[in-house]
C-alpha cells in the first residue's frame, strides 16, 4: 500500500551544465540509484550517448530556463540540497538526507550561483581538495543517500 506519510522521493539535476556528456552519466546514475526525476536548468537536454539505459525516457525529466523558474516549481515540502564546496556545507559523511528532496549540482567551472546557494535548505560537500566532475559528485551523493543512514 502506498503511504504518502512515509514515502520518500528525490530528484537530481544540474544548473547550467557545462558538457552534455556529464548529463548522460549523471542520468544513468540517477536511474540506477533510485532517483524519482531528473532535471536541467539553463542548458537543454540532447540525447546522450553515455545514457545507455535511456534514463531520460525511464524517469521524468524536467527542464527550466532559469533558477528562479526551477525554484518556483520545487515540489511542495521538498528540501533543496545544494552540492557545493562551501564553508557552510555539511560533510556528506554526516549529512542526514531529507526524506523528500531535490539535489542541485552546479557546473564544474562555476559551481552553484549565489542565488542558488542562498535558496538551498542544505549544502553538502565532500572531503576533497578540489572540485569533482559534476556527474561523479552527483553519483556519490546518490550512493550516500542509499546507505542505511538516518533521514531528516
Amino acid at each position: 500500500m502506498n503511504d504518502n506519510f512515509i514515502n520518500e522521493y528525490f530528484g537530481i539535476g544540474i544548473l547550467n551544465g557545462k558538457t552534455p556528456e556529464n548529463l548522460g552519466v549523471l542520468w544513468r546514475s540517477a536511474q540506477n540509484l533510485g532517483a524519482s526525476f531528473i532535471f536541467t536548468i539553463g542548458n537543454r537536454y540532447a540525447k546522450q550517448a553515455c545514457d545507455t539505459h535511456n534514463a531520460v525516457n525511464a524517469i521524468p525529466y524536467f527542464h527550466y530556463e532559469t533558477f528562479e523558474d526551477f525554484f518556483k516549481n520545487l515540489p511542495k515540502g521538498a528540501r533543496l540540497v545544494g552540492v557545493e564546496l562551501d564553508e557552510r556545507a555539511t560533510d556528506l559523511e554526516t549529512f542526514e538526507h531529507p526524506r523528500r528532496c531535490v539535489y542541485l549540482l552546479g557546473a564544474e567551472d562555476n559551481g552553484l550561483s549565489k542565488a542558488a546557494i542562498e535558496k538551498c535548505h542544505f549544502l553538502v560537500k565532500f572531503k576533497s581538495h578540489y572540485s569533482l566532475n559534476v556527474s561523479v559528485a552527483g553519483s556519490i551523493v546518490l550512493y550516500d543517500r542509499g546507505l542505511s543512514k538516518a533521514r531528516s
